[in-house]
């Protein structure tokens, strides 16, 4: 399925719902799909045809949204780029990826003038927010074109998304997602536009993420407003709840702890919150047992995945985080709180060896997944997608086991696993312990090489705020809780754990700034 239909037939049954609220700016479904085939018709114009690629570079806004449409309109191929890049990462995407025009915030307009000269592709440079001289404006181009509406030929097997992949190592790569990248997931598990049930989707994740896409595509399919924030902050977040009474929000883990550290927390009304999904990073025990709390009457979703598989493979559900005291199965719906869930319908999971067999119940191996919805390969990265891509399975590098009733548990990723003296550590076990220490805010495993034992465990720690705790404090906790060759044999203390801006910790970065030997 086409991805633009998602647009087209909610436009058609529910055209003067709102779809976007942003800012003082408040557009329906109808609106936005005018604009949207404005924008298309704007780009034809400037040469934009099939297979061309269209880059937006900018926070969260109603034009990233509408440029996506307009783009997959064209059969063009849309290229979402982290507003957080460097000039010199910026230019690589563009000319990786091959980028025909370029659509970007006023702030970024330097940026893209300093690499231009460095830039084989770029034919056109569209500006927000206000015109430039070298620049076209984009509220121009959408008032001066027809909004005659376009009809685009592209299957569910053509590319319609180029997104680039963090780059915490080495150079990013282009991940080649398809229609059926997005539609695979939306049909099977959201439900469709209804004329009597109308929710709000309060969205702060960014939108060059996987997550924020797919939380657009589900939105726009089921009809649900988007309720815009450009960048998250924990006071416009909260205000936004109460004020739109938002009835739904995608948040990673850091965005969950940090509104629940907020003093104001508690001096807002958050009660219009029914779904709550959670995913991008792991999430601290600790942090969920607190939302469970703080949210008794919203549901919580966790929501497991990757770039390269289009989102979510693998979901906890709402029950299984109503956990009571007195509950039965109190202590095992608490371990499995811990767990990614199980997979969803329209994908298959294994977990497997390095050869690529199934592992047992119980053991640590690695995910790998399988369904059309999955990423076509690496954007000219051939050796990289058949090393990712191999007998039909993606590898995800990510390590998990299942247990008895087929729930899934994270160990961490391939390149963060430890091997001390032949024995594999897996580094979220041991960190989920020492956050369960009460002074513990955030900790972080890493492993620091070391002749005799091949690597030790190193533990990078954050206090709570004006909470006393020492290293001993720290392995003396561990003790009674974990095997002897786990337990952290140096503690380092510092302020914050470095974050990509999904909210998961840059190991590393810590590898690199704490790779001194342990004594």
């Amino acid at each position: 399925m086409n991805t633009t239909e998602l647009l087209n037939i909610t436009a058609m049954i529910v055209p003067d719902r709102h779809a976007i609220v942003f800012d003082d700016q408040r557009i329906t479904f109808g609106e936005l799909a005018d604009r949207v085939n404005r924008l298309a018709n704007g780009l034809a114009e400037l040469g934009v045809g099939a297979g061309d690629r269209v880059a937006v570079m900018q926070v969260n806004c109603n034009e990233h949204i509408e440029s996506y449409f307009a783009t997959a309109k064209l059969d063009a191929i849309f290229v979402p780029i982290n507003f957080r890049a460097r000039s010199e990462e910026l230019s690589f995407m563009l000319n990786d990826s091959g980028v025909k025009a370029i659509i970007l915030g006023q702030r970024y307009q330097d940026m893209l003038r300093q690499v231009k000269p460095e830039l084989t592709t770029l034919e056109h440079q569209i500006t927000l927010e206000a015109p430039a001289d070298d620049f076209i404006f984009y509220d121009d181009l959408i008032a001066n074109s027809s909004a005659d509406d376009r009809f685009p030929t592209a299957d569910g097997e053509d590319v319609t998304i180029v997104m680039f992949t963090a780059g915490t190592t080495g150079t990013p790569k282009g991940v080649m997602l398809s229609h059926n990248s997005f539609s695979s997931y939306i049909l099977a598990n959201v439900e469709p536009v209804d004329m009597e049930v109308a929710e709000k989707n309060i969205l702060t994740v960014p939108l060059h993420h996987i997550a924020g896409v797919q939380a657009v595509m589900a939105a726009i399919y089921g009809g649900r407003t988007l309720v815009l924030q450009r960048q998250f902050d924990e006071e416009g977040w909260m205000k936004l709840v109460q004020d739109e009474q938002v009835n739904r929000a995608m948040m990673v883990p850091t965005m969950l702890k940090r509104l629940m550290d907020q003093p104001s927390f508690g001096s807002y009304d958050l009660s219009s919150l029914q779904v709550i999904t959670y995913g991008a990073a792991p999430m601290p025990l600790e942090v969920i047992k607190k939302a469970i709390a703080e949210f008794p009457n919203t549901r919580f979703i966790n929501a497991f995945g990757q770039t390269e598989t289009a989102s979510t493979i693998t979901m906890l559900p709402p029950d299984a985080h109503d956990i009571r005291e007195g509950d039965p199965d109190y202590d095992k719906k608490m371990q499995r709180l811990g767990s990614i869930g199980k997979p969803l319908p329209d994908v298959e999971v294994r977990i497997v060896d390095e050869d690529g067999n199934d592992v047992p119940l119980g053991e640590n191996g690695e995910i790998v997944a399988r369904g059309e919805r999955l990423m076509k390969g690496y954007w000219n990265r051939e050796e990289a997608t058949k090393e990712t891509l191999r007998g039909g399975w993606l590898y995800t590098g990510d390590l998990g086991y299942w247990d008895d009733e087929g729930f899934i548990f994270l160990s961490g990723r391939a390149k963060d696993f430890l091997k001390r003296g032949g024995e594999m550590i897996a580094p979220e076990e041991v960190e989920q312990i020492i956050m369960s220490h009460p002074a513990v805010d955030e900790a972080a495993i890493i492993g620091v090489p070391d002749i005799e034992w091949g690597e030790r465990v190193r533990a990078i720690v954050v206090r709570k705020p004006g909470m006393e705790l020492t290293m001993e404090d720290v392995v003396e906790h561990c003790r009674p809780r974990m095997a002897g060759f786990k337990r952290p044999e140096d503690v380092i203390f510092i302020d914050e754990l470095p974050r990509n801006p999904m909210g998961k910790v840059l190991k590393r970065v810590l590898r690199e700034e704490y790779p001194e030997p342990i004594a």
